[in-house]
């Protein structure tokens, strides 16, 4: 059956103060409007709930019986109201994001200073995980988007490309590669490579592209990071293949970025939701901040 809440919350507040015009002025209402919504709450009930005289107004024995059940129905629909009020408020002061760790390191502390600047009461939380991890933090709710490697994506998930990025080769700045502008792959064999393992993602583009070239390079070491193989490069140890957004040339001394030849191999990324969600104010500006960086910057 349907409910009259407007009617109970009414007679909850003539019974709580013992007058139409008290009550009225509280609910911000006319007398008239009051009186209107009390005569038609009872007769929708059909019975009487109060009895007004010039003087005062009683509860009936209706209206007695009513009244302890009415005061807690309103106490536990305020209650529920409060608890979604929190909750959306908590949303709109905190975002939470996936992103690939190497986006993560290079790019978003730039993105998140002009965040900062345009919303100075909205926190940031950020997921820095492997393309498959960021999958499930969106598909549960955990990130309400991630900056991913756009693959073969699941039915519950929508992606969209943001841009292409080129592997490029690392060498220690005084390398002969350092002083071209491009490398063939042919040129690399016999030269002691450092591979990220299968696990960062990047991986499998490589070795796809490649086919069965790739046995003959000679991969000397595999890393689980790219920081790490970047390290080893300038160390001497060997050279590296990375995304070209996952390095920062100029800030890291001691190395250069080749583009490498036949074949070229690039990524895409993309920002990863989750069907039929939308976003958050917050969110949604800091997804364009994120894309115009990444696209001034590749």
């Amino acid at each position: 059956m349907r409910i009259d809440f407007l009617g109970l919350q009414t007679f909850l507040s003539i019974a709580e103060r013992g007058s139409f015009q008290r009550a009225a002025a509280h609910l911000n209402l006319s007398q008239t409007a009051l009186s209107h919504r009390m005569r038609k709450f009872e007769a929708d009930l059909g019975v009487k709930l109060l009895t007004r005289t010039t003087r005062q107004v009683t509860l009936s024995p209706a209206g007695l019986e009513l009244l302890p059940k009415a005061r807690r129905i309103i106490e536990e629909i305020e209650s529920s109201i409060e608890a979604l009020r929190q909750t959306g408020r908590h949303r709109q002061e905190r975002v939470a994001i996936g992103c690939l760790p190497t986006i993560a390191h290079h790019h978003l502390p730039r993105v998140l200073r002009e965040f900062g600047s345009r919303f100075p009461d909205i926190s940031v939380k950020i997921h820095d995980n492997s393309a498959a991890e960021i999958a499930e933090l969106v598909q549960g709710g955990g990130a309400e988007f991630g900056i991913t490697i756009v693959s073969a994506n699941r039915i519950d998930l929508d992606i969209k490309p943001l841009l292409k990025e080129p592997f490029v080769l690392v060498s220690p700045s005084d390398h002969p590669f350092a002083r071209q502008k491009a490398v063939n792959w042919s040129e690399l064999a016999g030269i002691p490579l450092v591979r990220i393992s299968p696990q960062a993602g990047n991986r499998a583009l490589i070795d796809d592209a490649l086919g069965s070239r790739r046995d003959a390079l000679s991969w000397r070491y595999e890393v689980q990071h790219v920081a790490t193989a970047v390290s080893m490069v300038i160390a001497g140890l060997g050279l590296t293949i990375v995304p070209r957004l996952a390095i920062d040339i100029a800030g890291t001394p001691g190395i250069s970025a080749s583009a490498l030849r036949n074949p070229g191999i690039v990524r895409t990324l993309g920002i990863l939701t989750r069907r039929g969600a939308s976003l958050s104010p917050a969110a949604e500006a800091l997804v364009g901040l994120i894309s115009a960086h990444l696209k001034a910057e590749r």
